[in-house]
């Protein structure tokens, strides 16, 4: 199918064929027929995209005190490769879809059934449930794509809470301006219009409003004031964009003794306090569609707000754009500026740099279906024979996967066969990228291809019934850790791998093939003394909402993170684990909701000891690892993977390395090794469970 990808790094947009999204659990599959191109959202990314990166920084000052704090403990190298990649990622474009459904899965919709979604442009989209809402029939497909801009200018009027007979001005007359018009005028208000484009202005007078043409010179306040029989207004909506402060403390200006300010748009905000103060003004920010937004809970999940107490969602907001435009309240066809078949998207882009550009239509011609949903394609003709080892399929291609598992497993010799990702860009980009032979939605048929590895590194939740297939489809299978998130994974993976018999099972335990810690290992051998084991993870705090934090996607952060270190310990302290104990901040009432500051201790069948020390609230300026080992009268301590020095050790002081190395590359290139030459994989099996087995434990006692 066909999709509109822009690049970031250099703001070129482009139409690309990319593998359909497969089918997802709570999910749509759609097949477009219209989609609106937001015309202020999709040119400013444009615009962001075809920056310097000197301004590109200079736009997001936050994002680079980010980058600076990762140089300091990271590296320089390191941190140019990461935000490199971060730039090199496709961006889908567009988020105003109308289609028809074609695969409902488990969301109440219908095959066949009309509906409008927040999808990207392309042929196909796959959205969850609570952001799709069917189309009334006296709505055409032109109309209803304006659904979600509806729906923008719908919540920054709920939260102005306007009533009947009030005056509402609404500052900048884009789609949401002029929209937000209708609305208010459905909504029984005297709405003054305002803005610096005369044809603007005559639409929005065409929709029942007073305007303010700033082009003419023409006096917001004084005509505010008339308008408002000299009491001020109600309430102002500002969807403009502007960089100065002058329209917010203008809307302050203009209202009435406890008005209400919303800003939908972005504007400067440099209040002047005394306008707010002596008016005792209310101020609000209006976010996106409604209430949902942004909660992983309700939009990825589909856990919906009970209705009695969360009135209006993001998906009763589009419902009631909808039954504006089936009643005739909201007339779209004024707004439509310019048509374009979806082929011709690329030429379309070029509009938005006409100034009276609106409502951009992209049309889709009715591809056969099967062409549509069509989830594989050939990148390449063959693959590069002259590489050793064995073919991969690799599923996944988030940032870790494309920026450092792909290139290591290149570098170890791999034949890249078949990328697999659930939307298909992903697959596309980084597929063409690394040169694969294929990339593909459809895992299940990925592993009936004559690959002999799979390399996992999909999302944690996903990761035991991805082994297991693999498995019994008789393929080698390196995944990125975690193995599992609970011991009935644990035993089933077990159950696969003894009846796959030859075929090799390694997490992708990076940290013990580093070359300081293979240094360590041989300093370390020359004694049978036990050892004390000291580890620090300055692990940096990740917000709670983040799936890795959610017990049944990521499985928390011990189980997601801190299992290296518990790898780490068994293969420095060379011995089974005998037993465990763990702590978290907090107990009671005071106790934290996370796993991500807690101690774990360890002891060894061999008498070694050592404490895992994983914690989320330190500085970011402190390094993020730190390794001490005492043993026999020496001690070993290792900095962030860069500088490792010794004490009382013969011949050995330091070993320094000019950038960090956390054994990625020695990693896939052992497991690679080990299938060319017909070898066990380099961890043994019975290590794998056994350290996947204590960390459920240690994550389970931390919960309890």
């Amino acid at each position: 199918m066909k999709q509109i990808l822009q690049n970031i790094s250099t703001g070129e947009t482009l139409l690309a064929d990319v593998p359909a999204p497969s089918p997802q659990e709570g999910s749509c599959l759609i097949a477009t027929s219209k989609s609106l191109v937001s015309v202020g959202t999709e040119r400013m990314l444009i615009e962001f995209g075809k920056a310097s990166w000197l301004k590109k920084a200079k736009a997001q000052p936050d994002k680079v005190q980010q980058v600076l704090e990762k140089a300091k403990t990271d590296g320089l190298t390191e941190t140019f490769r990461s935000v490199k990649s971060k730039l090199d990622q496709p961006l889908p474009l567009g988020y105003c879809n109308v289609g028809t459904i074609i695969d409902p899965q488990d969301t109440g919709f219908a095959i066949g059934q009309r509906v409008i979604s927040n999808g990207h442009h392309a042929e196909v989209v796959c959205v969850k449930r609570n952001l799709i809402a069917a189309i009334p029939d006296n709505v055409s497909d032109d109309m209803a794509s304006f659904t979600v801009i509806g729906s923008i200018a719908l919540q920054g009027i709920r939260l102005i809470k306007p009533t009947l007979g009030e005056t509402i001005v609404v500052t900048g007359l884009g789609l949401i301006g002029l929209l937000s018009v209708q609305i208010l005028r459905a909504n029984g208000c005297r709405v003054m219009a305002i803005d610096v484009d005369s044809s603007k202005c005559e639409l929005a007078r065409q929709f029942g409003a007073d305007t303010v043409d700033l082009s003419k010179g023409e006096d917001a306040l004084r005509t505010a004031l008339a308008f408002s029989q000299g009491n001020g207004v109600d309430g102002v909506l500002i969807t403009a964009s502007s960089k100065g402060s002058d329209i917010i403390n203008q809307s302050a200006k203009m209202c009435r003794k406890r008005g209400r300010i919303v800003l939908v748009g972005v504007v400067g905000l440099d209040l002047q306090r005394a306008n707010f103060y002596e008016k005792e003004l209310t101020f609000q920010v209006s976010c996106s569609y409604g209430p949902g937004r942004y909660d992983d809970d309700y939009e990825k999940k589909g856990i919906d707000y009970p209705l009695p107490y969360v009135r209006w969602t993001e998906q009763r907001n589009l419902e009631a754009i909808l039954d504006l435009m089936a009643i005739g309240a909201i007339n779209t066809c004024a707004l439509i500026t310019h048509y374009f078949n979806f082929s011709d998207a690329p030429t379309a882009y070029t509009a938005l740099g006409d100034r009276d550009a609106l409502g951009i239509i992209l049309s889709y011609e009715g591809n056969p279906k099967n062409e549509l949903i069509k989830q594989n394609m050939q990148l390449s003709t063959s693959l590069k024979l002259e590489r050793n080892g064995g073919s991969l399929i690799f599923v996944g291609a988030g940032n870790y996967a494309s920026r450092v598992l792909i290139p290591a497993f290149i570098n170890a010799g791999a034949k890249m066969e078949t990328l697999v990702t659930a939307t298909g860009v992903s697959a596309f980009h980084y597929g063409t990228k690394n040169k694969f032979v294929y990339a593909t939605t459809d895992y299940d048929d990925a592993l009936t291809g004559n690959s002999d590895t799979v390399v996992i590194a999909t999302r944690h939740n996903l990761h035991a019934d991805q082994i297991i297939a693999a498995l019994n489809a008789g393929k080698n299978v390196f995944v990125e850790k975690p193995l599992a998130l609970n011991h009935d994974q644990i035993d089933l993976i077990e159950q696969a791998y003894s009846a796959s018999q030859l075929n090799r099972l390694m997490v992708g335990f990076n940290r013990r093939f580093s070359p300081h810690i293979q240094k360590m290992k041989e300093l370390l051998n020359s004694s049978k003394a036990p050892k004390t084991i000291m580890m620090v993870m300055n692990a940096g705090a990740i917000d709670a909402n983040h799936w890795t934090q959610d017990q049944f996607i990521g499985g928390g952060r011990i189980v997601g993170e801190a299992c290296h270190y518990i790898d780490l310990m068994r293969f420095i302290a060379d011995s089974n684990i005998k037993s465990y104990n763990a702590i978290k901040m907090g107990s009671g009432l005071n106790a934290d909701v996370n796993d991500d500051k807690s101690i774990i201790t360890i002891e060894f069948d061999n008498g070694s000891i050592g404490s895992i020390h994983y914690f989320a609230n330190g500085s970011k300026s402190f390094p993020k690892e730190r390794i001490e080992v005492f043993c026999d009268g020496t001690t070993l301590q290792l900095d962030n993977f860069r500088k490792m020095t010794g004490y009382g050790f013969k011949g050995f002081k330091s070993m320094k390395l000019w950038k960090q190395d956390k054994g990625q590359t020695q990693c896939c290139k052992a497991f690679m090794k080990s299938i060319h030459d017909g070898t066990p994989s380099p961890i043994d099996i019975d290590e794998i469970l056994e350290v996947a087995r204590v960390t459920i434990d240690i994550a389970e006692s931390l919960r309890s």
